[in-house]
This record gives structure tokens, sequence and C-alpha cells, in this order.
């Protein structure tokens, strides 16, 4: 079984959040919004909003490079698969309705269920093209010698 990459998985997880909220801000015109919704919901303010935002984002791509081998089809849909799979079951169909916005959003807006797709999308491309990159060429490792 192959050891998970710690750090790999971590900077992937932010650096996937970070693009989430790109993609957020060109399609809201807020930075942070999300943050600002988890602080407002949980009344524990703005800065627990950034990090229970970034924890989760470092807790999926954790979760992602955990599973990833396991996963079926080519590497660079494996990550499309995953985050596809999270955003439906627990955004569309957990997030957004205990938020009061509807399944997958359509109370909101009809754009939620495309946008936060998209946003999802977004985070993935670190672990398409970084995390995928240690299963597709694993480090060579020195042959033990007699």
């Amino acid at each position: 079984m192959k050891e998970l990459n710690w750090k790999k998985a971590i900077i992937a997880g932010i650096i996937g959040t970070i693009l989430f909220d790109i993609v957020g801000f060109l399609f809201t015109g807020q930075w942070w919004d999300i943050p600002g919704l988890l602080g407002q919901k949980t009344g524990l303010g703005f800065v627990y909003g950034i990090f229970g935002h970034y924890g989760n984002g470092i807790l999926l791509a954790i979760l992602y490079t955990a599973i990833a081998p396991h996963l079926w089809g080519p590497y660079w849909v494996r990550p499309l698969i995953f985050v596809t799979a999270e955003t439906i079951a627990l955004v569309w169909l957990f997030m957004l309705p205990l938020l009061g916005a509807g399944v997958a959003g359509i109370n909101q807006s009809p754009m939620t269920p495309v946008v936060t797709l998209l946003r999802h999308f977004a985070f993935a491309l670190p672990l398409i093209f970084w995390v995928n990159q240690e299963f597709i060429n694993p480090p060579k490792q020195a042959k033990a010698t007699a």
C-alpha cells in the first residue's frame, strides 16, 4: 500500500481552495463569499469562516489523495469524478438545502448548480496536475544491494 503524501495533499488543498475562490469571484463579484457565509451562519465570525473554508479544502484534498489510487478511469478524470460526487452529495443535497437555498441551490438561482460545480472543477486542477503526478510517475526507490 502506498503512503499518503501529506505535504502534497495539504498544499493541493490550499491551492485548490484559492482557485475555487477565484472562480467564485469571477461569477459572484465577491471575494471569500463562502468564508463570510460560514462565519455568519455559525456566529463565529469571518476569521473562523476562512479557517473553516480552507480547512475543508485541505480535508477534501487529503481524502482525494488517499482514495485516488482506488478510483476508476484515467488519472485526469479521477479528480473530476471525486469533486462531482462531492458537490452533488455534500453541497447540492446537504449544504445548500441546510442553508435554505433548496436542493442544488435552485431556490437561490438557476445558475447556482452550475457555479458550484465549476468552482469545484477549479478546485480539482491541482489534484489533476500535481497530486496525480505521483500516481502516474511514482518516485524511483533505490534498490537494496546484497
